[in-house]
């Protein structure tokens, strides 16, 4: 690379050997495609491949299309080689192409630039073995001494020590598994970033395949030294696999993405929780509120079964009410039941300042409100919210772990809610997720029996009868684990920790706000309120006096708050498994940046699923499957044997998950999931019951349905479109929509997009099923609102800036609503009271939860007032 590049170039070498016979010899593709600044090199490059080739007998070609980044061709590959690549050189599904390749056993051989690029791409990372930092400047080609540091295949024919003109980068993010074979004495040039320690070739076996790397390529005397072609033509024929390549096997390879299928099976819920699948056909599931709700796959019906008396309120001193995360939180259905038919339900009680777990029996669909045994109750503060936590799950001996959330206000510190104040309980998280003898902030494990009681297995943290503790906990020192899970073969604990809001370390008080998901192999304290992520440690405040204090000891936290009933010295605290802050993750970059609220999924085995009729493939075997609330992604988390963290990959990267909820397996190998939907503590339109199916033959279509618009005045005239259906096996399909109504309404178009007059006010609902002709069946709705126009709002700040916020300043502003139906509140006909105004301000870092919050205050005050829509939407029902 020259000193002063202006422009970026790709290019890259890929090499093919035939994996079913379809060659003769090896075969050879060079790929280049310039993206920037070109390597004159490359041409000379190119030519010493071409001879490589023809004495080596492989064939060759070249071209400088990405598109032959897929399976088709990478299929006949053994090795794919990256010359003085440089910049984005693929775009994502290339980039999942490649990933791909290399599971499936295929080679990477890069040259000089190939760790120039594509630093957006952490795997690519770590398969090139480094990303480039830097080269000197001005002289950017100088003499060096080079070492080898591995005398084996790949340097048999090289001296100890030489010398050699060339650019000497010097690399960062260096990975830990590479096998250095040269190094270059930094003493014997200017301009090296790496000292001692500074690699120029490497390899490493990597997820599932091979990749050799070499620093060496930058001018294009390196192609006619026969010590580089040596070496080059040594690494290459590792990276297709030695004296007898083996044909590359995408059976071992994460299968394709359209082989996944996302099945809308219900819409529009009222905040869902979490679910159990009872392995039947049918998914019981849980409303915040109080709805116990169960769907039917066979008769696609979904009904409300129970409705749980439950507090969703907090009240303050000042006797201030507002909503809270209260409510039915937790299900789990027993290990038994299919015999003894027993759930087990986590909510607020509506009478006392408590959250209770309790036992139903379910006979048919129909809760048996009789039969409820009250196991374990947890005493909570009704004053400030948040943080409840309510997650339930078994272990393979038949324990049941309950978590609880801190039970403390985020409010007053976006750090370690420590606030030992009189007065100040509430916002002292010291109570609970740091008191051994709380039952707040922690992860419980019991042993439930048939009568109601519960036994203590050993292994928790505390033994029976140890003063200031309660034997249930088994884990302490979280501030809201929402979701877990447990691994059925090893015993680990998963959950998802939501995290701290500060989004930049404070010197005065401690480090910016990290999401855990975490792991426990045995009963411990993660911590929480002292220490965060990696065990990043925050300050003793006293808020009396307002000065820091020390920074907690994380192998001896003490806890002296007023408002600890427990042990003063606590267990020493553990580190996260997975952490990351607002920002981009310097340690899991791949999980993104933005609002975060990290979960806990199962961990997948396939000899669960040896009769199952769809089962998920080997592939995921023992990977954990993570997910984020807020970022709505889902990622497969790779372990080594003894459970460490090795790596994550995104599951089903094109989709983003509507707030993903709770998930879990069916028996048949689907993967049932709750969304919760886009706005807090509010039915969604997109909250929603989903399955995800998997198809390892033929695909079925993959559906976009829209419309032009969802509601308006009638005669309502809407188009109904498909664009950006497909299917992925290329079949002709055919398409059928169905436009229906509980009014009678109903009429068919056989064809991709359709245009039809409403006439008559209601709901409708509009279903396009898109068939292949060999059984790939789909079907997708949506909902439509006639005789209800929607209201034209009009927010006026008059000649006020529209920009910016200014502090300690009055603004004008007001309001105009126009609705077609029902009036205007110029002419009177929409009274004031019926429009809500929210202005939100939100300070950096601050809990988005809290205005969401404000907002449901302020729509019960206005609950009383119905709208036309509203009107529509319950007839319907």
């Amino acid at each position: 690379m020259i000193a002063n590049k202006k422009l970026l170039t790709t290019i890259a070498l890929v090499v093919f050997v035939s994996g079913a016979n379809l060659f003769a010899q090896p075969h050879v593709l060079v790929f280049s495609k310039t993206d920037g600044f070109r390597h004159a090199s490359i041409e000379s490059g190119k030519a010493a491949f071409k001879k490589m080739a023809d004495e080596k007998g492989f064939a060759v070609e070249f071209s400088e299309d990405a598109t032959v980044f897929n399976s088709s061709n990478l299929k006949k590959i053994n090795a794919v080689v990256f010359l003085n690549t440089t910049g984005n050189i693929l775009n994502n599904d290339q980039q999942a192409e490649f990933e791909r390749y290399i599971q499936a056993g295929g080679g990477y051989l890069g040259i000089h630039a190939a760790t120039d690029c594509e630093y957006d791409w952490p795997w690519y990372g770590r398969l090139a073995g480094a990303f480039f930092l830097d080269h000197p400047n001005p002289n950017n080609i100088q003499k060096g001494k080079f070492y080898v540091v591995q005398k084996n295949w790949a340097t048999q024919e090289m001296p100890d020590e030489f010398e050699r003109t060339d650019e000497f980068y010097s690399f960062k993010s260096i990975d830990p598994t590479i096998n250095v074979l040269v190094k270059i004495d930094e003493k014997s040039y200017q301009g090296g970033k790496n000292g001692d320690n500074h690699p120029m070739s490497w390899y490493h076996d990597f997820d599932g395949g091979r990749a050799f790397y070499t620093a060496m390529g930058h001018t294009d005397e390196t192609f006619s030294e026969p010590l580089f072609l040596n070496h080059v033509w040594a690494g290459l024929h590792y990276a297709m696999g030695g004296d007898n390549p083996v044909a590359v096997d995408y059976a071992k390879a994460r299968p394709e993405e359209n082989r996944f299928t996302k099945v809308i099976l219900k819409e529009k819920l009222n905040e869902p929780m979490e679910l159990s699948v009872l392995n039947d056909g049918r998914i019981l599931f849980i409303e915040r509120h109080g709805a116990v709700r169960i769907y039917n796959n066979k008769s696609k019906v979904l009904k409300t079964i129970a409705t749980i008396p439950v507090s969703t309120q907090y009240k303050d001193k000042e006797g201030k009410t507002s909503e809270a995360e209260d409510g039915l939180l937790g299900l789990n259905k027993d290990p038994n039941f299919a015999t003894n038919h027993w759930i087990y339900l986590y909510y607020s009680d509506p009478n006392k300042s408590e959250n209770v777990l309790a036992r139903f029996t379910l006979l048919g669909d129909v809760l048996d409100m009789n039969s409820k045994k009250k196991i374990l109750s947890v005493p909570t503060q009704r004053e400030q919210c948040c943080h409840t936590g309510g997650s339930i799950a078994w272990d393979k001996n038949g324990n049941l772990y309950l978590s609880t959330g801190d039970n403390t206000s985020p409010r007053e510190v976006t750090y370690a809610p420590i606030d030992e104040r009189e007065g100040k309980a509430p916002w002292d998280a010291q109570k609970s997720s740091g008191n051994t003898n709380d039952f707040r902030g922690k992860i419980i494990r019991i042993k439930p029996n048939a009568d109601g009681t519960y036994s203590v297995p050993e292994g928790n943290l505390f033994s029976k009868g140890a003063p200031l503790t309660k034997p249930e906990i088994y884990t302490m020192g979280h501030r809201n684990p929402f979701r877990i899970s447990v691994d059925k073969k090893t015993g680990f604990v998963y959950w998802g920790e939501v995290g701290p809001d500060a989004s930049n370390a404070d010197s005065l008080k401690g480090p910016a706000g990290q999401d855990e998901v975490g792991q426990a192999r045995t009963a411990g304290n993660f911590g929480w309120p002292y220490f965060v992520g990696d065990n990043k440690a925050y300050r003793y405040f006293d808020y009396a006096a307002n000065k820091p204090g020390v920074f907690f000891d994380p192998e001896k936290p003490i806890n002296n708050s007023p408002n600890n009933t427990g042990l003063k010295e606590l267990p020493p605290a553990m580190k996260a498994f997975i952490w990351y802050p607002y920002g981009e993750s310097k340690e899991f970059p791949l999980v993104g940046s933005g609002g975060r609220n990290a979960m806990a999924g199962p961990v997948f085995y396939s000899d669960d699923f040896k009769n199952a009729l769809r089962p998920f493939p080997r592939y995921y075997d023992g990977k954990l499957l993570i997910y984020d609330w807020m970022r709505g992604w889902i990622m497969a988390v790779t372990m080594d044997t003894e459970g460490n963290y090795q790596s994550m990959e995104r599951f089903m990267p094109s989709y983003k998950f509507s707030n993903p909820m709770d998930m879990e397996f069916d028996n048949n190998g689907d993967l049932y999931m709750l969304e919760y939907g886009s706005g807090w503590f509010q039915g969604n339109d997109d909250a929603r019951l989903i399955r995800i199916e998997y198809n390892g033959g033929n695909r079925k279509p993959t559906l976009q349905v829209n419309a032009d618009k969802l509601g308006g005045a009638v005669p309502f005239d809407v188009s109904l479109s498909s664009d950006g259906t497909k299917d992925a096996d290329n079949d002709p399909i055919t398409y059928t929509w169905a436009v229906t109504s509980k009014n009678g309404f109903s009429k068919t178009f056989n064809s991709p997009n359709a245009k039809l007059t409403l006439a008559t006010a209601g709901v409708y609902k509009a279903t396009l099923t898109v068939n292949d002709g060999k059984g790939g069946i789909s079907s997708q709705s949506l909902e439509l609102i006639a005789g209800n126009e929607p209201p034209v709002v009009k927010f006026d700040l008059g000649k006020g800036n529209r920009t910016f916020y200014s502090p300690d300043k009055t603004y004008n502003y007001s309001v105009k609503v126009d609705d077609k139906e029902d009036g205007s509140l110029e002419n009177g006909k929409i009274k004031p009271e019926s429009v809500i105004v929210n202005i939100d301000y939100l300070p950096e870092g601050y809990d988005k939860t809290e205005i969401a919050r404000g907002h449901r205050t302020a729509e019960a005050a206005a609950a009383p007032v119905s709208t036309k829509g509203l009107k529509l939407i319950e007839a319907s029902d």
